[in-house]
């Protein structure tokens, strides 16, 4: 991961990459996400996110706070 100012949060820890967005809004929602980072994720500019670190590339900064 990048450091962008905020880390992931850890309930993306057990997140199988590549994950579609649309499958990265179902966890986030299964897993505590607020309202404010289900936004974040379902603006993403991409459709498939490969890694961690790609995924931290994308969000918005502050992600984790």
């Amino acid at each position: 991961m990048t450091d962008r100012g905020g880390a992931l949060p850890e309930y993306l820890a057990g997140l199988e990459y590549p994950v579609s967005r649309e499958d990265l809004i179902r966890w986030c929602q299964e897993n505590g996400a607020s309202t404010e980072q289900l936004q974040a994720v379902r603006a993403l500019p991409v459709d498939q996110i490969g890694s961690a670190a790609e995924l931290s590339d994308v969000l918005p900064v502050p992600w984790g706070r």
